[in-house]
């Protein structure tokens, strides 16, 4: 079917044919009859062109739950399910993710892809540290099951390789068992960005962290924020209200954007007074409660469609990592140029990673910051601007946000980028499988 498509930024807007299959055969079928590459592609929510190309297989129709051991907490499925289906069946069997994104709204199939991280990748890692295993269709049609311990370079590319090994068809990966579906949480407001490293290193304890910081701030008050911390609350935590509904699954979505927003309601001004009003919504310095894990994890979800806030030209996530030793001097000098050009971001959320060995996915031990940009007039020159701080500093962008690197930032930044290539080209030698950012990027162009 053609249609018109976009991820989550919205930029770019392609016209793309897309093709939904629901078993082996049917896509084996679609594979081999074509003579046009494809992209395999999810629910869209990745915010760049990782998942878009001419010819779209689409994962979507793959959404079966294949297996759930209740006693082990591991659990099986294809592709094309759902986070938020997937938290409903486990979460009131006392099982959670073992990593989230900031949105319950992506596929399985996706999360491998991106190998996504979340507010626990300095205790936990990221997602496919967390797979048992994963079973791919090759571009000739062939299905392949790996792992950590079975066709392991297989398992290495496809972890964080963006689609371009083949359509995988099904998951198979571990739980983290919860005693409640609440998270007890503290919240800590730091005056500036130095204070707010110090609070990171205070609350390293924690399994989740993270914070939100405010990107235009200058002076004394400089990149102040507010950490988040929190742990899966145990019983005696909660209220008695809440000890009624210790195993239940969340769904707190309040209303819909139902139009895209002017372009000009986004501009400094609009962002200063969102950072202010944010900054001092918690009164006093430390807040300590129990919430829901839809609210810790996923605050954004309440908002459906909220992509149409930054207007119909749509935004760029602008989300890099630096290594530890140039997180705060590498962080200065991004912010005081984020904040003298203006080009302020509602959602600035800033992270610490852990160590990771792996071949092309993003997090390395380190810090990470993503910035929500409107597209708009000079938007591109300043990022590519940011790339080469990020360059300087030894960092690199996160492939499943990206919508416009240029391919030399990528070959420089990612160490594995080389043998990634080779890999992709030995699994997927025709390039049936590719995408606009896999050729922007020369991985497949």
């Amino acid at each position: 079917m053609r249609k018109e498509l976009s991820n989550w930024g919205k930029y770019p807007t392609i016209e793309a044919n897309e093709i939904t299959d629901s078993s082996p055969d049917a896509l084996r079928v679609s594979l081999l009859q074509s003579t046009t590459p494809f992209v395999p592609r999810g629910n869209g929510r990745c915010y760049g062109d990782a998942s878009l190309g001419a010819n779209i297989l689409s994962s979507l129709g793959f959404d079966r739950v294949l297996s759930f051991d209740h006693s082990l907490g591991i659990f099986e499925c294809e592709s094309g399910l759902i986070l938020d289906q997937i938290l409903d069946i486990i979460v009131p069997h006392g099982w959670f993710l073992p990593v989230t994104p900031g949105t319950k709204f992506i596929t399985i199939g996706g999360a491998v892809a991106s190998d996504i991280h979340g507010k626990n990748h300095h205790v936990d890692g990221a997602f496919c540290d967390h797979v048992v295993e994963i079973e791919l269709m090759l571009s000739n049609g062939d299905i392949i099951t790996c792992s950590p311990l079975e066709n392991e370079e297989l398992f290495e590319a496809t972890r964080g390789g963006m689609g371009l090994t083949g359509f995988i068809l099904r998951v198979k990966f571990k739980l983290k068992k919860i005693e409640t579906s609440f998270i007890s949480q503290v919240q800590v407001k730091a005056s500036n960005f130095f204070e707010l490293m110090d609070l990171f290193h205070e609350y390293k304890g924690y399994t989740y962290t993270m914070s939100w910081i405010d990107c235009l701030k200058r002076g004394r008050h400089f990149g102040r924020g507010i950490l988040m911390a929190g742990e899966h609350a145990a019983f005696g935590e909660l209220s008695s209200r809440q000890k009624e509904n210790i195993h239940k699954s969340f769904s707190n979505t309040l209303f819909t954007i139902p139009v895209d927003f002017p372009s000009f309601t986004l501009n400094r001004y609009t962002v200063r007074a969102f950072n202010f009003l944010y900054y001092k919504k918690n009164i006093n310095k430390y807040l300590r409660n129990a919430v829901s894990y839809d609210s810790f994890f996923y605050p954004l979800d309440k908002i459906l469609e909220w992509n149409r806030g930054y207007g119909k030209r749509g935004f760029l996530q602008y989300q890099f990592v630096l290594p530890m030793e140039a997180c705060i001097q590498g962080m200065t000098d991004i912010l005081t140029r984020i904040g003298h050009s203006g080009m302020g971001s509602f959602l600035a959320v800033f992270k610490v990673f852990g160590k990771q060995k792996s071949l092309i996915s993003f997090p390395m031990e380190g810090c990470t910051l993503a910035l929500d940009f409107p597209v708009r007039r000079n938007l591109f020159p300043f990022l590519d601007e940011l790339d080469r701080i990020v360059l300087d500093y030894g960092g690199r962008l996160y492939l499943t946000k990206d919508a416009r690197m240029k391919p030399e930032v990528f070959w420089r930044s990612y160490p594995g980028a080389q043998r990634f290539s080779e890999l992709v080209k030995k699994y997927n030698p025709s390039y049936k499988f590719r995408s606009l950012q896999s050729d922007r990027l020369g991985v497949t162009g």
